[in-house]
């Protein structure tokens, strides 16, 4: 259950307390849940009832449970393309790609259309994992991103960024490189411009001393920040790679970790997280590949909050409603262009993922589309500044996220500025 920041009141949640869908909107999955269950004992045949009940316990990975629901949503409304998608999103976290097959060409979506294809061109298992139970990934670089490198078909490696807010992608040049031929194409608008993307199968993907065989993919004309010493990324390791893993970026120490899924891992994860002083905290994983958790920004909060890692140069990225009720004085009068939208520069004084706390750490506000994308709001997006100088786990196996408390981006930057 979330707690009640200081500006909130007990009686704007209790207005909430009849309405799931409001519940659900403000993050309130736990009593959300409670609430739709309290509409199915009326009517067992809610269909939304469901598909929420199910969208619920998919955020957690909690997939028997999504699975029931969403199958029974989609029995009782087969034409709801959002029960549709949400179906298939629990059998692709599961790699169970065959029944997404006809679920995401159920929704009648282009783009969902393209993925059925592409999954229904894969042959066998995917992400079958060969290799070692953990590996290190030293990082290339820090800045602008944390890089590892990888492997592409087995092939020599080649610089990779890591972003948690990415799906695993190449760049054009390294799938033609690589032989790849697209199932499917997908056309999308971002910042205006139409971006064609294409999709296919991968036949192994190599990290370290693990490699994944049959891995899906998605490649395009990646606009990449270049590396330290000029190069160019092959691509992006995004978290639906990530999330077949107990996943440690590893900013303080410069590697990524990546342990299987197993117990064993899970408990040498926690106490690694353990000697480091983390805090443990959950983990959700919305819209496919966008873990979240639970953060503050001064007093507003602790709420739903992302962590999308890709903010090169930023800390936290905020609607301007959200930092208005935190308190968080924004900059008008020098406007800045985020991917064709405006947005504006914030300092937050405070901003923090339990205890582990950021200082002064650089932001900007614009009209961020998360609600749309994860139907739920979120307090911002914890990203590259803050994290710079901690470790940070995403465990996938056990859906709960652990942070270094200690270090801070604020505390970094003066440390680098010689402050």
């Amino acid at each position: 259950m979330l707690a009640l920041s200081p500006n909130e009141s007990a009686t704007a949640v209790s207005s909430l307390s009849g309405d799931p869908d409001q519940l659900f909107k403000a993050g309130r999955f736990a009593q959300a849940d409670q609430a739709y269950a309290r509409l199915l004992r009326k009517n067992s045949a809610d269909a939304h009832a469901l598909a929420q009940r199910g969208r619920i316990a998919l955020l957690s990975n909690r997939f028997e449970q999504a699975r029931g629901f969403l199958t029974e949503a989609v029995r009782l409304a087969p034409g709801d393309a959002f029960a549709n998608r949400q179906l298939a999103e629990c059998h692709i976290r599961q790699d169970d790609l065959p029944p997404a097959v006809p679920l995401l060409r159920a929704t009648g979506d282009a783009t969902d259309a393209a993925f059925a294809d592409q999954y229904a061109s894969v042959t066998g298992a995917p992400y079958r994992l060969q290799g070692a139970q953990e590996t290190r990934l030293p990082f290339v670089s820090v800045d602008p991103l944390p890089s590892v490198w990888a492997s592409v078909n087995g092939a020599e490696p080649q610089p990779f960024l890591i972003d948690t807010g990415a799906t695993l992608a190449l760049s054009t040049a390294t799938a033609e490189q690589a032989g790849l031929r697209a199932a499917a194409t997908s056309i999308t608008h971002p910042a205006g411009q139409t971006l064609t993307t294409y999709h296919g199968v991968m036949p192994s993907f190599g990290l370290g001393d693990i490699t994944l065989g049959t891995v899906p993919v998605v490649w395009y004309d990646l606009r990449m920040p270049a590396l330290p010493d000029g190069t160019k990324p092959a691509g992006v390791i995004g978290t639906t790679l990530l999330y077949h893993f107990i996943a440690t970026m590893d900013y303080a120490g410069h590697a990524l970790v990546l342990r299987r899924k197993t117990a064993a891992q899970a408990r040498r994860a926690q106490a690694e997280a353990a000697r480091r002083g983390s805090d443990r905290l959950p983990l959700w994983l919305a819209a496919d590949h966008l873990p979240c958790t639970l953060g503050s920004v001064n007093d507003y909060g602790p709420r739903v909050a992302s962590v999308d890692t890709g903010g090169m140069g930023l800390g936290i990225l905020m609607t301007e409603e959200n930092a208005k009720r935190a308190g968080v004085a924004i900059d008008y009068d020098h406007p800045q262009n985020s991917g064709g939208m405006p947005s504006y520069l914030i300092t937050p004084a405070r901003i923090s993922l339990g205890r582990a706390v950021g200082r002064n750490v650089p932001g900007v506000v614009g009209a961020w589309p998360w609600l749309d994308m994860f139907g739920f709001e979120t307090v911002g997006n914890f990203t590259h500044e803050f994290l710079r100088s901690r470790a940070i786990t995403f465990d996938y196996a056990d859906m709960n996220l652990y942070v270094t408390v200690n270090g801070g981006a604020g505390q970094e930057r003066r440390t680098r500025s010689g402050g």
